[in-house]
């Protein structure tokens, strides 16, 4: 599955989930999508879930950016917008891809309140150059 593909069908279950919890405050639902809430209410929102597995070895993970807003994709390489110390990257043949597997920045709860929007593609505005 190309990023891509797996960002618009994200973005799909990103902004139901939202509208069903409409009726939280911002910072509720931000409290909403800590890990261990979202792997207890909302299993089928990130297929590492069902194994109660984070994609970040962070102790208070947050999943409301689970696409960063730094990180951008071309038709050859992907990179960090802010080039994060923590950050690195993969080559593969045809492909050089920005691996932002140590990299913490997006997934505070004080990193979603700065960038926060209901709208997370607006958040994310500007990822596919």
């Amino acid at each position: 599955m190309s990023y891509r593909s797996w960002y618009e069908k994200h973005s799909q279950k990103h902004k139901k989930l939202v509208e069903k919890l409409a009726h939280l405050s911002d910072d509720e639902l931000i409290d909403y999508f800590d890990f261990d809430n979202m792997v207890k209410h909302e299993i089928d929102f990130c297929p590492l879930y069902k194994d109660n597995k984070k994609c970040h070895d962070i102790e208070e993970l947050n999943c409301y950016l689970c696409a960063c807003p730094n990180f951008r994709v071309d038709s050859k390489k992907s990179f960090c917008n802010i080039d994060s110390k923590d950050g690195g990257t993969i080559k593969t043949k045809d492909f050089i891809h920005q691996d932002c597997s140590k990299c913490s920045v997006p997934h505070s709860k004080e990193y979603v309140r700065k960038h926060f929007s209901r709208d997370w593609e607006k958040v994310l505005k500007g990822i596919f150059l």
